[in-house]
């Protein structure tokens, strides 16, 4: 482990060290793999040795370093380069127990279709990254364990629900890893440490089981890197192994936009104006980098409707209902007296609120009509990533009271969910530090199929706004 000579309470935690892996991104990895210059086998085992270097951020659900899961092709964009899969998709012979103590799996007997997809990437996979409970909440933090910290900052979030994810990728465990997004969960915590996280279109891969049984489906699969050239190699890896044709083609992405694009900004979710000063100048610094390089920027307005909000937030009730409620078929020693505050603070408000259900998903199935209209008159548009800067741990902690909880998670994360009702894309980049120490970030969103232009506008700020890293001397 390497720390940052700060205060106890603000020292940063890395795992970056003059090893195997070095500084390199993904692909940088996967060159030299390529080029015989290293092993998968020695890339492993030093990602080993740096997760155990930073236990303390407990990112890690589970491990299997001895035991890695290896490549199912020696070819692929990755091939050789560890990582980690989010705690909430199954691989054949680990566990997936959902970040909740009311589970105690058995080693899966297979692997779910997106983690095979996942897996063509030609990936070593070194275990299970940590999450919230079912992926509720929008920090890692287990009502029955420890916290996964902020590398940034031990004593903040490291977000979630992707948080353990978010938090091996920050610290230089691994260069990339799996996360999954059903209401934010890529990009809040790629906003929280300083990463880059792209939520696909709906149908732009292979669902996962899980997805499969949603009456909507409102979860999109990814992964959480240090570079946007990683993320858009990832995800032209993916079209090739899964194309649409239902959606425009997102190719190879390697640089800027090639032509003016017309970009909204928005600083209003539907729980209100951002008041938080670090993350509105986070969004003007980027809209006027778009305005000096040729993009046409305008502020708007709000276009959605309160309705929208209150429909999901009865939708996400639903979702803790239902596995509360049937936790038992997937798993006979399934304990419900073990679940968070927040699994059953949602499952009493739906309960309460049962009649909506038939109003909720009619309007949420309706939202993209909506979305469309209002901007579709755009190539993207620029909002927060989130509603205020990263917070201590303990400020969205299931144990909070669930009144409160609520409100507190409304205001963080309002800005993410409309592009899981929508099924829009939408990519979380770095845009510089809060006072606090950690960083900040900001979406590009866009109407279904718009991933070229969100990976085009990411690498623009990455190229004239450097992303703020973590890193070692003489890395």
């Amino acid at each position: 482990m390497t720390t940052d000579a700060r205060s106890p309470a603000t020292a940063r935690i890395h795992a970056f060290t003059d090893d195997a892996l070095g500084d390199h991104d993904a692909l940088a990895l996967a060159e030299l793999v390529r080029r015989g210059e290293r092993s998968p086998g020695e890339l492993a085992a030093a990602a080993a040795r740096r997760a155990e270097a930073v236990a303390e951020l407990a990112a890690v659900a589970y491990e299997s370093f001895a035991e890695p899961v290896l490549p199912v092709r020696a070819d692929g964009v990755f091939a050789g380069v560890p990582t980690f899969v989010k705690d909430n998709s199954d691989i054949a012979g680990m566990p997936s127990n959902h970040g909740t103590a009311a589970i105690s799996a058995a080693p899966a007997r297979g692997t779910d279709a997106y983690v095979r997809e996942f897996l063509s990437t030609g990936a070593v996979v070194l275990g299970k990254s940590a999450l919230p409970e079912f992926g509720f909440n929008a920090s890692t933090e287990p009502e029955y364990g420890e916290p996964t910290r902020n590398p940034w900052n031990p004593g903040r979030s490291a977000g979630g629900s992707s948080g353990g994810a978010a938090a091996l990728v920050a610290a230089g465990v691994v260069p990339f890893a799996h996360g999954n997004d059903g209401g934010g969960s890529i990009r809040i915590p790629a906003a929280s440490t300083g990463l880059v996280g792209l939520k696909p279109s709906r149908g732009r891969h292979a669902d996962s089981r899980l997805a499969r049984l949603l009456p909507l489906n409102i979860v999109s699969e990814g992964i959480l890197t240090r570079t946007v050239r990683d993320t858009a190699a990832f995800t032209a890896a993916m079209e090739r192994r899964h194309p649409n044709r239902a959606l425009p083609p997102i190719g190879s992405v390697e640089g800027p936009p090639d032509r003016p694009l017309r970009v909204a900004v928005l600083l209003e979710s539907a729980a209100g104006p951002v008041a938080d000063p670090a993350v509105r100048e986070s969004v003007r610094r980027v809209a006027e980098l778009l305005s000096a390089h040729g993009h046409y920027v305008e502020d708007v307005s709000l276009p959605f409707v309160k309705a929208i909000e209150t429909a999901f937030l009865h939708y996400w009730a639903m979702l803790a209902a239902v596995v509360s409620d049937t936790g038992k078929l997937a798993d006979r020693h399934f304990d419900r007296s073990r679940l968070d505050g927040l699994t059953m603070g949602l499952r009493r408000k739906f309960y309460r609120e049962v009649w909506r259900t038939p109003g909720a998903l009619r309007v949420l199935a309706r939202a993209y009509r909506t979305y469309e209209a209002e901007m579709g008159g755009y190539d993207a548009v620029l909002v927060p990533t989130l509603g205020h800067t990263t917070p201590p741990l303990g400020h969205l902690a299931p144990t909070v009271p669930f009144d409160e909880l609520l409100d507190r998670l409304r205001r963080y994360v309002g800005f993410t969910p409309l592009n899981n009702i929508t099924g829009t894309p939408a990519i979380s980049v770095p845009a510089g530090l809060a006072p606090a120490g950690v960083p900040l970030g900001v979406q590009f969103v866009g109407v279904r199929g718009a991933e070229r232009v969100l990976l085009q506008l990411a690498c623009l700020v990455e190229a004239e706004l450097p992303f703020p890293r973590i890193t070692a001397p003489g890395i």
